[in-house]
């Protein structure tokens, strides 16, 4: 079962000009992710940059597309980075979540979410999922 921690975003990290975290923070989120690799559970984690570097794509019921550029208003509904684990149950990644360190800092407030990815298993046999599973060896020969 794979989960990604979603570390959400706030005014602070929108704000941000360069990637300048404290370093008491960084040494436990360093920490954290070296006992995640340790136990064999961590596939990735990457911290994003603020949404004012990013754009969207807006999709309308009419087929056509726009591309809207950063930055985003609602900071809290955005995602300031992630961190990817491989897990056998929800109740390890619960485990795991609960031993995150607090993204924003000690004495701060901060959210992080947690969402199940999909399996290739998870989804009714058809043609396209074979495909998926063909491009999914090629890429992934771990799994």
């Amino acid at each position: 079962m794979r989960f990604m921690i979603i570390v959400k975003s706030c005014d602070e990290f929108e704000a941000e000009t360069s990637p300048a975290p404290d370093e008491a923070l960084m040494a436990e989120m360093v920490r954290y992710h070296e006992e995640l690799a340790q136990a064999g559970v961590l596939l990735d984690g990457s911290g994003l940059h603020p949404s004012r570097k990013g754009w969207r794509i807006q999709y309308s019921a009419d087929g056509k597309k726009r591309v809207v550029d950063g930055p985003f208003a609602e900071s809290k509904e955005l995602i300031a980075g992630y961190t990817l684990i491989q897990v056998r149950s929800r109740e390890e990644a619960m485990e795991w979540s609960r031993r995150f360190p607090n993204p924003a800092g000690a004495g701060k407030e901060a959210v992080i979410e947690l969402r199940q990815l999909y399996e290739m298993e998870d989804f009714p046999p058809s043609e396209p999922l074979e495909d998926f599973k063909k491009l999914d060896a090629m890429h992934n020969p771990q799994r």
